[in-house]
């Protein structure tokens, strides 16, 4: 029986488990949130300093199926100023970032401006309005390319501040606290069935 895992990465770690005594004692890994089985592997990754929904299992056949691009993740982020609805708009239609050194125009997502999400507070704490304001949007994409969400807000002139992962398909983090584990009882199957389908 394989075991399966939803997480609120913290801000600060790592999405890995030790893999040298020497790189443990420099990064905080997410062995230290919990005791999870040998096998758990991360689906995916976040940013040593974003935050947010992270799946685990010890199934690399539905980890592979979770990574696939019909599957929706929504973050939500914190820009550097009031995000217009025209810098909205051009996320909306997709927008040119780098990607390895070549550019890459990102696909149509979907993205709208929040109020201030109910979100625990960041281990390290985002500067203050004295630097001026900030503001919160919603992006939801189904592609992962690296740090893609941050080059996106940036390329329209606005950039993140703090970027957590809300959402992956149905599976949330609503009413989690910083570094909470919880265990799917039911399988991740259960929660994607399309996907699973899709690569049995």
């Amino acid at each position: 029986m394989h075991s399966h895992f939803k997480l609120y990465k913290p801000y600060g770690y790592l999405s890995q488990f030790i893999t040298n005594q020497k790189q443990a004692k420099k990064k905080k890994m997410l062995g230290e949130l919990y005791n999870f089985p040998t096998e758990t592997m991360s689906i995916g990754r976040l940013d040593e300093d974003s935050e947010g929904l992270l799946l685990l299992s010890t199934d690399g056949k539905m980890s592979y199926a979770v990574l696939s691009n019909s599957v929706e993740k929504e973050y939500y982020v914190q820009v550097d100023g009031i995000i217009t609805d025209e810098a909205i708009k051009k996320l909306q239609l997709g927008v040119e970032i780098g990607i390895q050194g070549k550019k890459y125009l990102t696909q149509p997502c979907q993205a709208r401006i929040i109020e201030i999400p109910n979100l625990p507070e960041r281990a390290k704490k985002i500067r203050d309005e004295r630097h001026g304001p900030t503001s919160w949007a919603s992006i939801t994409i189904t592609e992962g390319k690296f740090r893609q969400v941050k080059k996106m807000t940036a390329a329209v002139g606005f950039p993140t501040l703090r970027l957590v992962r809300y959402r992956v398909d149905k599976i949330t983090i609503d009413k989690m606290t910083a570094g909470e584990v919880i265990e799917i009882t039911e399988t991740l199957n259960h929660h994607f069935p399309e996907v699973a389908q899709a690569h049995e």
